[in-house]
């Protein structure tokens, strides 16, 4: 972690980026001006400052993370390094699992193969067949 200084603060995509919650800094970027992180609630601009104790939420897929700032890097370090800059909540942790556990079961709905012929044919039937 190398810290920026006291009173200075870090621009947001630069410190989404060496957290590793982007693989590039135009991901980042991307992410930013589609409104998919905000502070406090608010969206931001790529040109934002951080500060440690901001709270932030990052959405990204079917994952949304609220994660509450610790530290300030520009530099793009090892995971490890990069998993001290912030702490996720625990509400945001159940909530991803919730919606984890919600995605798998809705698969659940889903065949695990493809209709053969037969099958196939069976559906059309069924899907043709009108009630009396």
């Amino acid at each position: 972690m190398s810290d920026t200084g006291s009173g200075s603060g870090v621009r947001i995509d630069k410190w989404l980026w060496a957290a590793r919650f982007f693989r590039t800094r135009s991901l980042a970027k991307a992410a930013i001006e589609g409104g998919q992180v905000h502070i406090d609630g608010q969206r931001v601009k790529v040109s934002r400052e951080l500060r440690p104790g901001m709270v932030l939420t990052v959405r990204q897929g079917f994952n949304h993370k609220t994660v509450e700032v610790l530290a300030l890097s520009e530099v793009r370090g090892p995971a490890p390094v990069a998993q001290q800059l912030y702490r996720e909540t625990e509400d945001s942790v159940a909530a991803r699992e919730a919606r984890s556990e919600q995605r798998q079961l809705d698969n659940l709905a889903h065949p695990d193969h493809r209709p053969n012929k037969k099958e196939r044919r069976a559906i059309h039937r069924f899907q043709r067949w009108e009630a009396p």
